[in-house]
């Protein structure tokens, strides 16, 4: 009876140590394939948290080259160091009068683009596809508001044409791009660069645009010399496109000079040469009649003030400057 008894404490033993071996083993086995799938879990998780890391450095880089892409005109500038010194005409050719557009530029539908102004405040290229429907259709309106980068109000009393020495040139005329009071597309420039430079290369694209209806690429690249605020010139370049360039085709330098004054394109500073004072009425009070609808400003004996009606009549005395900041043009007529 002992004998027995002792077998089958023994036989009970055994199977509960077998048990236990076997439910030890099956946990063992468990846990191993559990931290084998937390560690593949978290290889993966790692893997794709470093590509989003990856595509999200990427997507501001690219996004910031497309917005600089898009903020400037494509340009073929040349270098001043290219340029001849003036000697009395107010141009000169480069590349052998042939623009500098590449064939995705002339493959390009309508456009019309302006630099932004740089930190100091000057234009950079102006790059459009002029055609009938750039075009103004109505009369321009004041610019006067505009003050370019080197802006100074100097007279030259009968050495300049129209009086004044500075002009705010549209780099796209007007009359090609119905651009008004644009602070990217107006430079201070000499009446010589408005109207024997840049005015008969203007007018030779807008005749052509009129009589054919096609399209013309026009850029225009003011050239700076270091970080002078005046430009030195501006570099015109013109292809017509339905006729490849038979009707327009140009690349020139026009000058900005003012024969007989001299200029300092650092400051907009100017002086007639030989003289070391200017000739300005930035500071020199006056009485002014002032059309409150035209915003045109009159000598008191003008003509015009006599056609003027009273309710935009308006008495002034102060500076020619304080009115052109206030956006008043001077008349025509009497030259204020």
């Amino acid at each position: 009876m002992r004998l027995s008894l002792s077998r089958f404490t023994s036989s009970v033993s055994s199977r509960h140590a077998l048990l236990a071996f076997v439910l030890s083993l099956l946990l063992s086995v468990s846990l191993l394939t559990g931290c084998a799938a937390e560690v593949d879990d978290s290889q993966e998780l790692a893997n794709l948290e470093s590509q989003e890391q990856v595509e999200t450095t990427a997507a501001p880089d690219a996004a910031s080259d497309q917005a600089d892409d898009s903020e400037a005109p494509s340009a073929s500038a040349v270098s001043l160091e290219e340029i001849p010194a003036f000697s009395g005409s107010p141009y000169v050719e480069i590349n052998n009068n042939i623009p500098q557009f590449s064939d995705e530029d002339k493959a390009r539908s309508s456009f019309e683009e302006y630099s932004p102004l740089d930190s100091l405040g000057r234009c950079g290229v102006a790059f459009a596809l002029i055609g009938t429907e750039t075009m103004p259709t109505e009369e321009r309106g004041s610019i006067g508001e505009v003050r370019p980068a080197g802006w100074h109000t100097v007279r030259y009393n009968m050495v300049v044409e129209g009086n004044y020495l500075y002009n705010r040139c549209h780099l796209l005329g007007y009359q090609l791009s119905g651009e008004n009071a644009n602070e990217c597309n107006l430079i201070t420039g000499t009446r010589y660069l408005n109207t024997e430079g840049m005015l008969p290369f203007e007018n030779e694209i807008a005749d052509y645009v009129d009589l054919t209806g096609n399209h013309v690429l026009y850029r225009v690249t003011p050239i700076y010399d270091g970080d002078n605020l005046v430009a030195s010139g501006v570099q015109m370049e013109a292809y017509s496109v339905e006729d490849n360039g038979a009707g327009v085709s140009f690349n020139v330098y026009c000058y900005n000079v003012q024969p007989s004054i001299s200029i300092d394109y650092a400051t907009g500073d100017s002086a007639l040469v030989g003289e070391t004072t200017l000739e300005t009425t930035q500071s020199v009070e006056a009485d002014y009649v002032l059309n409150t609808n035209s915003k045109k400003f009159h000598t008191p004996t003008c003509s015009s003030v006599d056609d003027m009606k009273e309710s935009n009549k308006q008495s002034y005395h102060g500076t020619r400057e304080s009115l052109l900041t206030q956006g008043y043009d001077p008349c025509g007529r009497c030259n204020p």
